[in-house]
C-alpha cells in the first residue's frame, strides 16, 4: 500500500498534512548513511555522523522572507546548533551567528535553544547565507554539496500599477529573489522595464499572485517571453587591437583569442595558451574579465552565450598598456571572433510527460506534432498512456488550455527543462 496526497501549492491546500506523512513514514535521519562533504583548503572527503557530540554541521536549503525578516532553514547533519553559537560559511568565508532557533509546525512555530543532528529548523540572524551554503566551525570546516538551480527558462515584462509603488515593487522582487534562486529579475537598460524570470508560466504566476497577496503590489504583465541562449557554429580566430585615449590617458592592447563551439551542455570554458613572458598576470588576467562579461550578452539578441571555447593566443604589450585596455580587448575579441564564428540562437527544449487515456491517445500525439514535438517513449500504465515528449518551450505556452479541450479534461502532463537547442 502506497500512501497518496493530494494537494496544490499555488492555492497552498493540502501541504499541512503532506508535511506530516514525511514525518510519520520517510525513514529516519538515523537510518540513512552518513552525509559526505569536502575540507575546502584539501579537497578530501569528510562523512558527517549523524552524532549529537561531533562538530556541528548545517545545510541551508531554504530562505524564507517572514515579516520582512529573513529566515533561513537549516538540516543539521551532525552535531548541536545552538542560539548565539557563531558559525562559518566556507562557501563565502564568512562568519554568522544565530541569533534564533524555531521548529516549524506547518505555519505555527515554536522557539528551540537548540538542534541536533537530523533536525530541521528555521534560523534567524544568518544576514549573509543563501540556499544551498553550508555552516560548521572554522576549526572543523567542511563543504557539503550545494544544490544545484537551473537557469530561467521564460520572461515577462511587469509595471505597478501606481507609479508610486515601483520602488515596494523593486524591494519585494529582491526579497522574492532571496527566497527562491531559480527567480530572477532585471530592468531593461533599453526599454526601463522590469522584467521578471522564472521556470515555467505557473511559476510566474505563482510570483504574481505572492506580489498581490502578501506585498500587496497590483501589477500589469506583458505576454510570456522565452529566454534563448547563443552559442556559435564555427571555429575562428580574431585579433583585437585596442588603441584610444580614455580619460585623458592614453591606453593600448592587443588580445588575440580562438573561440570554438562545445557540446551541448559542457558550458563556456577559458584556456590561456600564451607562452610568452611580456604580459603581467594582471593583464592576462583582465582579458578574461572582459571575455566572461561578453559571455553574458551575445552579439545577436544579448541572450548570455554558452558552450563556447575561448583561446587566448598571443597578447602586445605597450608602455601605455594598462588592466582596463586589456579587459576592453577582451570583450571587444570575444563579440567580434563569435560573430565571425557563425552566432546562432539556442531555445530551451522541455522534457514534457503526459498520462491520457487510452481513447484520447491519438489526440495527445496529434497536438504534440502541431507544437514540432518530439515523441521520446509511450508507455502503458494501467488504463492510461504515459507519453514522453522533447518539446520547443515557445511551443508550450497555453498547453494546459489545449489538453483539456483535446481530452476532454481527462489528462494531465508534468513539464521541466530539458536542454538548449537549435530552433
Amino acid at each position: 500500500m502506497v500512501p497518496v496526497f493530494c494537494g496544490t501549492a499555488l492555492k497552498n491546500k493540502g501541504i499541512q498534512p503532506l508535511l506530516d506523512a514525511i514525518v510519520d513514514y520517510l525513514p529516519s535521519p538515523l537510518e540513512v548513511p552518513p552525509v559526505e562533504g569536502v575540507d575546502p583548503v584539501t579537497g578530501g572527503k569528510i562523512r558527517c555522523l549523524p552524532k549529537a557530540g561531533d562538530p556541528p554541521c548545517a545545510l541551508a536549503f531554504k530562505v524564507q522572507m517572514d515579516q520582512g525578516r529573513k529566515m533561513t532553514y537549516l538540516r543539521v547533519y551532525s552535531g548541536t546548533v545552538h542560539v548565539g553559537q557563531p558559525f562559518y560559511n566556507p562557501g563565502k568565508n564568512v562568519k554568522e551567528k544565530v541569533a534564533r532557533l524555531l521548529r516549524m509546525h506547518s505555519n505555527k512555530r515554536e522557539r528551540v535553544e537548540s538542534a541536533t543532528a537530523g533536525d530541521i529548523v528555521a534560523a534567524m540572524g544568518l544576514k549573509l547565507t543563501s540556499t544551498g551554503d553550508t555552516l560548521c566551525t572554522e576549526e572543523n570546516a567542511v563543504l557539503l554539496e550545494t544544490i544545484a538551480f537551473q537557469q530561467p527558462v521564460i520572461s515577462i515584462a511587469l509595471e505597478p500599477r501606481r507609479i508610486q509603488d515601483n520602488d515596494k515593487l523593486l524591494d519585494s522582487l529582491g526579497k522574492m529573489t532571496e527566497e527562491d534562486p531559480t527567480f530572477k529579475f532585471k530592468i531593461d537598460e533599453d526599454t526601463g522595464q522590469i522584467v521578471i524570470s522564472g521556470m515555467g508560466e505557473l511559476h510566474l504566476d505563482v510570483i504574481l499572485h505572492r506580489l498581490k497577496r502578501e506585498y500587496l503590489v497590483e501589477t500589469n504583465q506583458g505576454k510570456p517571453q522565452v529566454v534563448y541562449r547563443e552559442t556559435i557554429t564555427g571555429i575562428t580566430e580574431h585579433e583585437e587591437v585596442f588603441e584610444r585615449e580614455m580619460a585623458g590617458k592614453q591606453r593600448f592592447a592587443a588580445v588575440k583569442i580562438r573561440v570554438s563551439p562545445r557540446g551541448r551542455g559542457e558550458g563556456n570554458t577559458f584556456e590561456n595558451l600564451y607562452q610568452g613572458e611580456a604580459a603581467p598576470e594582471e593583464f592576462l588576467n583582465a582579458v578574461r574579465q572582459g571575455v566572461s562579461e561578453a559571455e553574458t550578452s551575445g552579439v545577436l539578441m544579448g541572450y548570455p552565450v554558452i558552450d563556447v571555447l575561448t583561446e587566448l593566443l598571443d597578447v602586445k604589450v605597450r608602455e601605455t598598456s594598462d588592466v582596463l585596455a586589456f579587459k576592453i580587448a577582451g570583450t571587444l575579441a570575444y563579440r567580434n571572433a563569435c560573430e565571425k564564428a557563425g552566432a546562432t540562437l539556442l531555445e530551451p527544449i522541455m522534457n514534457v510527460e503526459i498520462l491520457a487515456p487510452d481513447d484520447f491517445l491519438g489526440e495527445v500525439i496529434g497536438d504534440l506534432n502541431t507544437r514540432q514535438g518530439k515523441i521520446e517513449d509511450i508507455m502503458k500504465k494501467g488504463t492510461v498512456q504515459v507519453v514522453t515528449a522533447s518539446v520547443p518551450l515557445s511551443r508550450m505556452f497555453g498547453y494546459s488550455t489545449s489538453l483539456r479541450s483535446v481530452t476532454q479534461g481527462r489528462a494531465t502532463y508534468t513539464m521541466q527543462f530539458g536542454h538548449y537547442d537549435q530552433p
